[in-house]
């Protein structure tokens, strides 16, 4: 479920920048800066953490703090106080990390990581030394500098430049042990270890016990989560979120009914085509379009319960970034709580994302059977 996430808000913020405004959203708050739009650019100093979304990100001024960007061409060539997370199409991070690094896309290339580094893609590069371990799964991978720690490599192919070196162990995941050729100069035979592509996942990611703590924190996540994608959208094309959020709240039931009979129709032509045998290889796009759906319909929702109850309390509607980004949060919060409750908040979840997805499917095509006589 958080690979879903991770893919839909990477699909989200490459695909909204067609709609996209020609000015850049910005909201500063306790040194933090968010940004959002169709050319997003950073190019003053002061920025402690640093969040970014459009069809081209671009840090190119120092920051003190964590950098969160994401888009279809982000690059950050500024220097990186604290953890790096960036994710896109074209992903480049030029300027030194401080601390760990997070990226992933289709062409990534990254410099110096003074933490740990998390890799994966299909064209990979790493420029710069490593002084943690890595984590690198891709297609093709460049690897051209020093790396301190462990290294999980998975990849079809794997080059290695002059000063490249992996100091700690090398464990290499193939479809078939062998096929990877690693010069000596990179690693010592007695520190490499080969082992089957299937186990990649459970060692890329060990399972570990439920806790408390993990808990709340995953929770916490996914309303941080809901809230930032609730208001980059609406950064980004807010007259038309504005417009569906205002058709949620004053026609909820109707919309609950066209989210309700637009899920039905494509769950339905899922089945329909498995039926023809030939229409079944269309069976997996089909489901995908029923996840998307219902993952743009539960954010919409959310956002919009998040403004009703805002609104409840005396408080007028959002109109900058902040207060967009409080309103996904709070409904975030809200919603997850209520979930949590057995049966009935499964049903509450179930008809919000409904209702969203009504909204869409109205905004979008337009029922003619909604027209007035």
């Amino acid at each position: 479920m958080r690979n879903f996430i991770r893919a839909m808000t990477v699909l989200v913020l490459t695909a909204a920048p067609g709609s996209a405004e020609e000015k850049a959203q910005t909201f500063d708050f306790g040194g933090d800066s968010f940004r959002a739009g169709a050319t997003v650019v950073l190019d003053a100093a002061g920025t402690d953490d640093l969040f970014m979304a459009g069809e081209t990100v671009r840090g190119e001024a120092d920051i003190s703090g964590s950098a969160h960007l994401a888009g279809r061409r982000v690059t950050m060539t500024g220097a990186v106080g604290g953890d790096a997370y960036l994710a896109g199409m074209d992903v480049v991070l030029e300027g030194p990390v401080a601390g760990d690094a997070t990226l992933a896309g289709y062409d990534v290339r990254v410099g110096a990581v003074g933490g740990d580094l998390r890799l994966s893609g299909a064209k990979l590069a790493v420029g710069g030394p490593v002084a943690g371990y890595a984590l690198i799964a891709g297609d093709d991978v460049r690897i051209g500098a020093a790396i301190k720690g462990d290294v999980n490599l998975t990849a079809r192919t794997v080059e290695f430049a002059d000063g490249a070196r992996i100091d700690g162990k090398l464990t290499l995941f193939e479809e078939a042990p062998g096929t990877l050729t690693i010069p000596t100069s990179v690693a010592s035979e007695d520190r490499i270890e080969r082992r089957d592509l299937a186990e990649w996942e459970a060692a890329a990611r060990p399972l570990t016990g439920w806790s408390w703590t993990r808990a709340v924190g995953r929770f916490l996540t996914g309303v941080i989560i809901v809230a930032a994608l609730a208001a980059l959208v609406a950064a980004v094309m807010p007259r038309t979120l504005a417009a569906m959020r205002r058709s949620i709240l004053e026609r909820p039931l109707r919309n609950l009914w066209i989210g309700f009979l637009a899920q039905s129709a494509v769950i339905g032509s899922a089945v329909l085509f498995a039926m023809t045998l030939i229409g079944a290889l269309l069976v997996p796009a089909v489901v995908l379009v029923a996840l998307a759906g219902g993952f743009v319909g539960y954010i919409l929702a959310v956002y919009a319960f998040g403004v009703a109850l805002v609104q409840a309390v005396g408080r007028p509607e959002p109109q900058s970034v902040g207060e967009r980004a409080i309103c996904g949060g709070v409904g975030a919060l809200a919603a997850g709580i209520i979930a949590l409750v057995p049966i009935l908040g499964w049903l509450f979840v179930l008809a919000l994302t409904l209702t969203g997805l009504g909204a869409v499917v109205q905004r979008l095509f337009r029922p003619r059977f909604l027209a007035p006589a």
